[in-house]
Parts: C-alpha cells; sequence; structure tokens
C-alpha cells in the first residue's frame, strides 16, 4: 500500500479466511477517487475538525500580552496604514460622505479573511507532521481548521466594523444580508489556493516563502484601500482579472454603500472562485497518499 494511511471502505464482512463466522472482517481498500475527503467522512470527524479549530485559536494568543485583542488591533492598525498611504500620501479620494478609515477597514476585513485563510491553510500539513504521519483520519481537516479559526478572527472583525458604521455616520443598509455570500465565495476562492500550497509545501519547502511575497503583492494589487474606479481606464480590463476585486468591491457594498460591481464581473468572480476551489480539492487528493513518505 502506498503512503498514507488507507481508508475504510466500509466493507464489513463475516467470516475469516479459517471459515469461522465469529469475527468481523474490515476490509480496507485505498480511495481511488480524486475527491480528498467523502462529506459522510468529514461528518464523522467534525469533533477533531472543532477540536483543531479551537487548538489553533487557542495557540495563537497564548502567551501575548493583549491575547485575543489582536483581533481587534491587528485590523485597525491594517486600516490606519492604508489610510495614511492612499488618503493622505497618493491622494486618493473616499466615497462621499464614508470616512477613508471605514473604508479602508472594510476592505482590510475582506482581504483578512483571505489572506490569513491561505497563509495558514499552506502551512497546515507541515505545521502538523506528527498527526499526519502517525493518525488517520482525513487530511482535509487541517487546511479546513484553518479556514474555521479564520472565521472566528473574521467575525470579531465584522462585528468591530458593523459598529463603526453608525458611529461615523455611515448606515447599514439591506445590502448587509449579502454579506455572508461575499465572503463565502472569498473563503472557497482562498481554500482552493491553500490546498494547492499545503499540497504542495509537503513537498516543496519553498511554498513557505513563496506565499507570504506572493500576498504581499496581491494586497497592492486588490482593492482593498482603494475603488476600482480609481485604476486608469485602459489598465482597468487587467486587473478585474484578479477575482478578489469584485469580491472585495462587492463586501465595501454591503457595509459602506459603495457601488456595486457589474454582474458579469460578479459572475466571473463566482466561477473563478468555483474553479479554483475544485482544482486545489482535485490536487490535494491526488497528492494526499504521499504526505506521510515524503513530510
Amino acid at each position: 500500500m502506498e503512503g498514507g494511511p488507507a481508508r475504510p471502505s466500509g466493507d464489513v464482512r463475516a467470516g475469516t479466511p479459517g471459515g469461522r463466522s465469529d469475527a468481523p472482517l474490515l476490509v480496507i481498500t485505498p480511495r481511488r477517487s480524486w475527491a480528498p475527503a467523502r462529506p459522510a467522512e468529514l461528518w464523522a470527524f467534525r469533533g477533531v475538525l472543532a477540536r483543531l479549530a479551537a487548538r489553533d485559536v487557542t495557540l495563537r494568543y497564548r502567551q501575548t500580552v493583549l491575547g485575543a485583542l489582536w483581533v481587534i488591533v491587528q485590523p485597525l492598525l491594517g486600516a490606519g496604514i492604508l489610510t495614511f498611504v492612499f488618503s493622505r500620501v497618493a491622494s486618493l479620494p473616499a466615497p462621499a460622505g464614508v470616512p477613508y478609515f471605514v473604508f479602508s477597514l472594510a476592505g482590510m476585513v475582506a482581504w483578512t479573511a483571505f489572506s490569513q485563510s491561505v497563509t495558514r491553510a499552506s502551512t497546515s500539513l507541515v505545521g502538523n507532521v506528527a498527526l499526519v504521519d502517525k493518525v488517520f483520519f482525513p487530511r482535509l481537516l487541517l487546511p479546513l481548521s484553518a479556514l474555521l479559526s479564520t472565521g472566528v478572527d473574521v467575525g470579531v472583525s465584522l462585528v468591530l466594523l458593523l459598529v463603526l458604521l453608525p458611529a461615523t455616520g455611515v448606515g447599514i443598509g439591506l445590502p448587509v444580508l449579502l454579506l455572508p455570500a461575499w465572503l463565502l465565495l472569498i473563503g472557497g476562492l482562498a481554500m482552493g489556493v491553500g490546498l494547492v500550497s499545503a499540497a504542495l509545501a509537503v513537498r516543496y519547502r519553498d511554498v513557505g516563502y513563496v506565499v507570504p511575497v506572493a500576498l504581499q503583492l496581491a494586497l497592492f494589487a486588490s482593492p482593498v484601500a482603494y475603488s476600482v474606479a480609481s485604476v486608469p481606464r485602459g489598465s482597468r480590463a487587467v486587473f478585474l482579472a484578479n477575482p478578489l476585486c469584485s469580491l472585495l468591491e462587492a463586501v465595501r457594498w454591503s457595509t459602506v454603500g459603495t457601488p456595486l460591481p457589474s454582474g458579469a464581473a460578479l459572475a466571473y468572480s463566482s466561477a473563478a472562485a468555483a474553479v479554483v476551489l475544485a482544482a486545489g480539492l482535485a490536487v490535494f487528493g491526488r497528492r494526499e497518499r504521499q504526505f506521510a513518505d515524503v513530510i
């Protein structure tokens, strides 16, 4: 059998090679599909998933002075720096009636959901060598737990943003009801990228260096602290090839009331998120049986 634990096929037959029928025989066969785990299998290990996510959240802020307050401090600091750079230095305007800090914070919350999910998912296998090498469970649980633990941070940041909106004179309207849909698409896109990165990082540790640099470049290539309308028209088509662009703009439409991207742009971003997620699952599932051998 190739590396990595085999998966129980669920085929339990009575009897033994000696003809006795008093002991069940569990036939274990390797998975043949490219899917990294069946939904029923993930559901059976839901308790493990919850424990892994809770462990990630606990370890992240253990032995820190501010503790869980970093969940609030980080987006505030990030939005403050981006506000200074793009508002004061680059002199880019914010939409009428929206303070630039709140405008940047809305984009920062959405960007954090993407970047932190990719970063944590990409290191989820390499950072849990003992589990991958010795314990049987669906390996997909590790990047999934990274996504769930990131969701805790993003949820706290969203509450902070929604509290600041009325405090700064920006109303909360009905579009906020679609906010979970945009975040779900961002999470799917991040999960696809994170799965590919995690699978490749098992063999190629260079991925651990490439992902942070790529995310830093993507931060400025995405409308986190500026709007798509600020991009020159001649470059806008190339700029919108980034599926994050329309999703970030959609998050701001739901929160601070900026214009909604076109239906074509949102359809493209949604399709791209689905394709990237499917590709990530395929790559992860294809390489999963090699994880324990090469990690």
